[in-house]
């Protein structure tokens, strides 16, 4: 197998889905020659197979809004590959939703769920209707009507959605209920929930949590503590929020979040006070960031934080937010570790500067592989009817986070000692889909 020449192929195949292009291009090239040391998986074609979905589902969701006016939305479930459990990943409402990002989101789900261990494949779905602005009886109105097609195409051994951008607990529940409405049944069908119907303990903080937890895995690798360092965030949802919450709990100091519209930066960090404040502004309120600024007199600029000084940066708003330009200015800036709570938010020009400058750095199918592995918890809690405490959960999320570190480092550790943390995540989640691939006949 040449990477090159599939992606040349791909490219030609799907020419109008560059996100999609990008995350395959930058798993083929890391693991060409893994692949190539298995006769058997170019004998059958397993490369294709395993970056063209099994499934692409397109609707229309038509619903009423609040002025009686009929309004139409795109809904979209890519069912990317089933070979080590079920269909598994997030549903994003955003208006940026396309074929392209949901193709690209499900390819990468399939090589982070791998590397939970949990017997979960990949998948993801969503709309490019977006929830900012509109009532909750819209809200509730649209998620109703979305879910009146989705039904169909998911179950809890088929295919279970949780949150992504945009659909948050009061999304999740809306779609739950619906979703019980029309099949008449009480299952583990979505992960996300609300802690009175089914949801796991931790769900909510998993994936900022786990950002954080494998952020101190790799500072370890160097002998060096979070404990007092500066550290931009960007974002300012559930993955950002908890992040920040737990970076302050072991020491360190934020000092940035940001919105679609800017970011603000407080030299003086965000603490628990002021999280709090985000929390309430973002989660109840549905405001912009740019009222912290407002609030407590700090520095608020369009655009993302990486122009500004620190010594971790934590990605954790959206795809392809850091690039070349910023990087570099990172890099200057002495940034030590990038650790990414977003989905592909480094473009590969920014990967490289990373990489060439040999610091600490990780993609986000390793790094924000908690938030999917409390949902594989969570679906274990429904099928067993039980409900864990939260110190089991976030046990279990913690040892999850240092067993993903470990096989980074096992496949990763280049000849100069370099951990090349996208190699190793990359390598470690193909082996596990493809072995199960090959294990299952040409299905």
């Amino acid at each position: 197998m040449k990477a090159s020449e599939v992606l040349e192929k791909l490219k030609v195949r799907f020419p109008n889905e560059p996100e999609y292009i990008q995350a395959v291009s930058q798993i083929l090239g890391t693991i060409e020659e893994e692949y190539n040391k298995h006769p058997e998986f170019e004998k059958a074609n397993l490369i294709e197979r395993l970056c063209i979905p099994d499934r692409l589902v397109e609707f229309r969701v038509t619903w009423v809004d609040d002025k009686g006016k009929v309004q139409t939305n795109m809904g979209y479930r890519i069912q990317h590959n089933n070979a080590i459990g079920p269909y598994k990943g997030g549903l994003r409402f955003h208006r940026s939703v396309t074929l392209s990002i949901l193709k690209f989101l499900a390819f990468e789900q399939t090589y982070k769920n791998a590397l939970t261990t949990l017997p979960m494949g990949g998948a993801k779905g969503g709309s490019d209707f977006s929830p900012r602005g509109k009532s909750n009886a819209e809200v509730m109105r649209f998620c109703q009507a979305f879910m009146n097609e989705l039904y169909r195409h998911i179950g809890p051994n088929e295919d279970v959605p949780a949150g992504d951008i945009g659909v948050g607990g009061r999304e999740v529940g809306y779609l739950f209920g619906q979703y019980k409405k029309l099949t008449h049944q009480f299952s583990g069908i979505l992960t996300g929930k609300g802690q009175e119907f089914g949801g796991s303990l931790i769900r909510p903080e998993a994936t900022g949590y786990g950002n954080v937890y494998f952020l101190e895995n790799m500072l370890k690798t160097r002998n060096i503590s979070l404990k007092g360092k500066t550290v931009l965030v960007s974002g300012a949802g559930n993955v950002a929020q908890y992040t920040i919450e737990k970076l302050l709990e072991l020491g360190a100091k934020p000092v940035s979040c940001s919105d679609s519209d800017g970011y603000i930066y407080d030299p003086d960090g965000i603490d628990k006070e002021k999280l709090a404040y985000i929390m309430e502004l973002k989660n109840v309120e549905r405001g912009r960031i740019k009222e912290y600024a407002e609030r407590y007199g700090v520095k608020y600029s369009e655009g993302k934080p990486w122009f500004e000084k620190a010594d971790i940066a934590s990605p954790c708003a959206t795809q392809n937010e850091i690039n070349e330009e910023a990087a570099k200015a990172l890099v200057a800036n002495g940034v030590i570790a990038v650790t990414e709570g977003a989905n592909m938010p480094t473009t590969p020009e920014a990967t490289k500067v990373f990489q060439d400058a040999k610091i600490l750095y990780c993609p986000g199918k390793a790094s924000n592989a908690g938030g999917v592995a409390v949902s594989g918890l969570e679906m274990s809690q429904n099928s067993e009817r039980m409900k864990w405490s939260r110190e089991e959960v976030d046990a279990k999320l913690h040892a999850i986070m240092d067993d993903i570190h470990a096989n980074c480092v096992k496949y990763g550790t280049e000849p100069d000692g370099y951990i090349n943390y996208v190699k190793g995540a990359n390598i470690a989640g193909f082996l596990k889909v493809a072995k199960a691939m090959m294990a299952q006949g040409i299905v």
